[in-house]
């Protein structure tokens, strides 16, 4: 990830319903205030929910062109909105057949970001319905993902952006807060907001220590994990907070007037193989502001 990347698009993808507009509104903001063009994406694999079912003729060669006419419909409403919302930037549409899931994987490769809507966040499972296609996304894309929820979030002002940290000394979790942590402080510093880097601490897991030296031990991981992260951005204040709960919970209490939090997806409280681990599901199911999951695989 970069900001001289500027070629590398937004790509968002496109709910038909009309009146569903929170995360193609995000995405277009994100797109301006990055330079970069912004992908509308829709997935015709099934009829819209625009289509009623004595609206699909009963050929699959008819049904196929009408459910074409309804992406192509959903595509142009979907610019025009974007066109009215932020009238510089470049916009692009991509009518593609397929599984959603499979295909904004595959867009992720050349992307800056996927921007997805939640309204199929199921609360009971903790999982993404419509065949898990947001979780699908998320364990398997190659850029960041922002998971943006219905209705719309109205921050904090002045603005801020949540990171956590953990203080891991493993590989693959040290990389991936590095990717994580790079991409808040880019957000912060696009949005003109501070970043508070969040360390989380549960009494009793540092062992012996007491409750005193437990903080101090606490507070120098966090130093150490954020120390000259942020000195390409001296425009972003950068905050370090310790807290002690449950990470999921604190992150998520953080986070609720925030920009957004980010997350890192591999390494502790991540991904394991290619489901998402309990704390970045718990936030994505519990936040009530766009979520920003970064890959260890992300550019």
């Amino acid at each position: 990830m970069s900001r001289s990347d500027a070629r590398r698009p937004i790509v968002a993808g496109v709910d038909p319903d009309p009146a569903r507009r929170t995360a193609l509104a995000w995405a277009a903001d994100e797109a301006e205030r990055r330079g970069t063009p912004l992908r509308l994406v829709h997935a015709e694999s099934v009829p819209t929910t625009e289509l009623r079912r004595w609206d699909v003729p009963a050929s699959w060669e008819a049904q196929n062109r009408t459910v074409h006419a309804a992406g192509e419909q959903a595509l142009q409403r979907a610019a025009a909105f974007v066109a009215a919302r932020r009238p510089g930037v470049e916009v692009s549409a991509l009518p593609v057949e397929g599984h959603p899931a499979q295909i904004l994987q595959e867009q992720s490769h050349d992307a800056t970001a996927l921007v997805l809507g939640s309204r199929h966040l199921n609360l009971a499972l903790g999982l993404f319905g419509s065949a898990a296609v947001a979780l699908s996304v998320l364990a398997h894309a190659r850029c960041p993902v922002v998971v943006v929820p219905e209705p719309e979030h109205v921050p904090e002002q002045p603005p801020y952006v949540v990171v956590g940290v953990d203080g891991s000394a493993r590989c693959t979790a040290a990389v991936a807060f590095a990717f994580a942590f790079a991409f808040a402080f880019e957000e912060a510093s696009l949005h003109g907001a501070a970043l508070r880097a969040l360390y989380v601490w549960r009494p009793g897991l540092l062992g012996v220590l007491d409750a005193q030296s437990a903080r101090q031990e606490c507070r120098r991981l966090l130093h150490e994990s954020v120390a000259g992260r942020g000195a390409a951005y001296p425009d972003v204040e950068l905050r370090h907070e310790l807290v002690s709960g449950h990470p999921a919970e604190a992150l998520t209490e953080a986070s609720a007037d925030a920009l957004g939090p980010v997350v890192g997806t591999r390494g502790h409280g991540a991904f394991t193989g290619a489901l998402l681990g309990s704390v970045s599901r718990a936030v994505l199911r519990r936040a009530r502001c766009p979520v920003i999951a970064v890959p260890l695989t992300s550019r």
